[in-house]
């Protein structure tokens, strides 16, 4: 057998490998667009950076971290529980101190047993008054910031290396696994036509 054979596996390998290297590399670059024998190559991820923008800014604002959530997740009965002990620790300096001090004549007359029921009242209304409040602040947010548009308005304003790194950051490891199987898939192919090859003979 001619021994030049031997060497398709290797060699398809490697096509495989260096053609998903550079579609990889096409999402990126070239960053503006160039005219190559007639054609206008522009990476795709430049290309269409301002529809990638307004896509992830439609998730994210409906989908991912839309303010029903937060609504929901702030007027929790268990998370209005952990605000409780800090409102209670005000309340309760203010009633033993702060109201001594701007009213002295009523403080003369308000002792711990007074205090206690003052606080325990008072707590009891910030209870069922906390969820209202964080409600209603959630609605005025919710008309004066819109998510979509801020992240779209980010990721616009990005410049193309830092849209790279970002991704790169993320997807490294699926860009490696991608390139591996290529050059995999290449080796088996190149095996494949050494195999017919021979059969062929």
């Amino acid at each position: 057998m001619v021994w030049w054979l031997y060497t398709i596996p290797f060699i398809s390998a490697f096509i495989h490998w260096l053609t998903i290297w550079m579609a990889l590399k096409l999402l990126f670059h070239p960053q503006q667009p160039k005219k190559i024998l007639g054609f206008t190559l522009h990476g795709v991820f430049p290309k269409k950076q301002q529809q990638i923008a307004q896509n992830l800014g439609k998730i994210v604002g409906q989908e991912l971290l839309s303010f029903g959530d937060i609504e929901r997740t702030i007027t929790n009965p268990e998370n209005v529980q952990k605000i409780l002990p800090l409102a209670e620790q005000h309340i309760d300096n203010f009633l033993r101190n702060k109201l001594k001090q701007s009213m002295p004549v009523v403080g003369m007359f308000i002792g711990d047993k007074t205090i206690n029921q003052l606080k325990a009242v008072f707590m009891q209304e910030l209870e069922e008054l906390f969820p209202v409040i964080m409600q209603n602040y959630v609605s005025n947010i919710k008309n004066d910031l819109d998510l979509e548009r801020i992240v779209v308005d980010k990721i616009q304003n990005f410049s193309s290396e830092k849209l790279e790194q970002m991704l790169h950051q993320i997807l490294t490891k699926e860009f490696r696994f991608v390139e591996v199987i290529g050059a995999a898939l290449g080796f088996f192919i190149g095996l494949l036509q050494i195999l017919i090859t021979l059969l062929i003979k």
